[in-house]
């Protein structure tokens, strides 16, 4: 399994667009992202530039526009993001980390019932 390139907050901002509808125009980016984000034209061309030399999307050249694609999925960037907050607030240690969720947050029945499903399964495996 390859690393994951670091995204950054606001580069997860394109790469949310891409993950929900590809390919998508240098254009077209730019028309959603500066009305969410009000960010300039020159900004967002910098994110794209930035993940493209990352390798977290690549580009084709269509006509007169550039169509752009996610390299990095949804899942490979939540399990990077995961896997960077664990190792920086609970030192790498799992159990810690879901311990003070599970004293924290309410759970209903039905999420106790998943978590204990999942532990077993994690036993036996």
């Amino acid at each position: 399994m390859h690393e994951s390139p670091h995204i950054t907050e606001a580069e997860s901002e394109v790469m949310k667009l891409l993950w929900q509808k590809e390919p998508m125009t240098a254009s077209e980016i730019i028309s959603e992202l500066t009305q969410q984000m009000q960010w300039s034209d020159q900004t967002i061309k910098t994110f794209l530039n930035r993940l493209h030399k990352k390798k977290a999307i690549r580009f084709e050249k269509s006509g007169r526009n550039y169509l752009y694609y996610p390299l990095v999925s949804h899942d490979e960037y939540l399990k990077a993001e995961n896997r960077s907050f664990l190792n920086r607030v609970y030192k790498g240690a799992v159990g810690m980390l879901c311990a003070k969720f599970l004293e924290e947050e309410s759970l209903s029945e039905k999420d106790i019932e998943e978590l204990q499903q999942i532990l077993e399964n994690k036993k036996k495996s």
